[in-house]
């Protein structure tokens, strides 16, 4: 399968905080590449490096076929490299004084230099696909959070992208928003288009990714489906089973599996995740915790207890 983008060895820092420790990720034509991880893995800043939003200090970079050194890329390698690719931000960045149509044309117009009217029949044909070819006119303040996305994503598109980066483009969305945003990235994903989603979406990484990858500390921990494969680093890397004080503060059996959370995070978010992910991404179910008991079992231990089956 023929390779669009190839990561090797890229790095980053902010100061004297190592964001991207040596990260290698490879995304094939047509695949959908998820990236996963507790909040300040280095997912996020491994897209904005990878479309020079941010530069690395270091790495390789291939993208559909051509070579880039991240940590002295020319400026008209980058602009080179933005012309194959689009990037869908978290909060949408919209022109709030721009109508929907306007915020499409945009870039089409003053980055590509498109004539206006084929500008114009591009974004209106994006803004169709996406299912706003009604809305063209409206200002985002009169959209939706789930419609402003879809703009977001349609001016993605328009651009004719080899491959598109998304920066969990739901996370500012009400539940009942999130459906329609995923929606149209499935059908993106059906149609073809090479897409690197970093998300906290567990149906979305499980059905319509033909891949996953799991970032912590500015690594890949881990790229895979098998349950194996997942939990193990999660035990690993989170500490559980090398520090006494990692404590299970909840197991609970649901439909037939165990869900545990482990002391010793800083974020509750991402204790779920990091657990929820096996269950979520892996068995297709939904967990939730229903109480908290005390105990000093590591997470391989409690969800033996659950029945779950390991394949290391």
């Amino acid at each position: 399968m023929q390779e669009m983008l190839k990561i090797t060895g890229i790095r980053k820092s902010f100061s004297t905080l190592d964001v991207l420790k040596g990260v290698d990720l490879t995304v094939h034509k047509g695949e959908v590449v998820s990236l996963i991880g507790p909040s300040g893995s280095g997912k996020t800043t491994l897209l904005r490096c990878a479309n020079f939003l941010d530069q690395a200090e270091d790495g390789t970079m291939v993208l559909d076929g051509q070579t880039y050194h991240l940590g002295h890329v020319r400026r008209t390698e980058m602009y080179e490299a933005r012309r194959h690719t689009a990037f869908v931000f978290q909060n949408y960045n919209l022109f709030l004084n721009k109508t929907a149509l306007q915020n499409v044309t945009e870039g089409l117009i003053v980055a590509r230099k498109m004539p206006r009217d084929e500008a114009e029949a591009r974004a209106q044909k994006a803004l169709e696909k996406v299912g706003l070819g009604n809305r063209g006119a409206s200002y985002p303040n009169q959209l939706s959070g789930g419609q402003q996305q879809r703009v977001a994503i349609a001016r993605a598109i328009a651009t004719d992208p080899k491959i598109i980066y998304f920066d969990e483009p739901t996370s500012a969305l009400d539940p009942e928003l999130t459906g329609e945003v995923l929606g149209v990235m499935r059908q993106l994903a059906k149609e073809g288009m090479t897409m690197l989603v970093v998300t906290h979406e567990m149906g979305f990484a499980r059905n319509v990714s033909n891949k996953v990858v799991f970032m912590e500390n500015g690594v890949v921990v881990e790229e895979g489906f098998r349950v194996g494969r997942v939990v193990e680093p999660l035990a690993t890397h989170a500490g559980v089973g090398r520090r006494a004080e990692a404590e299970v503060i909840a197991a609970v059996p649901v439909d037939e599996v165990v869900f545990a959370l482990i002391a010793g995070f800083r974020e509750v978010r991402d204790l779920v995740l990091l657990v929820a992910v096996v269950f979520q991404l892996l068995h297709g179910i939904e967990v939730e915790v229903r109480c908290f008991v005390a105990g000093g079992q590591t997470l391989r231990r409690v969800l033996a207890k659950g029945g779950i089956r390991f394949d290391f």
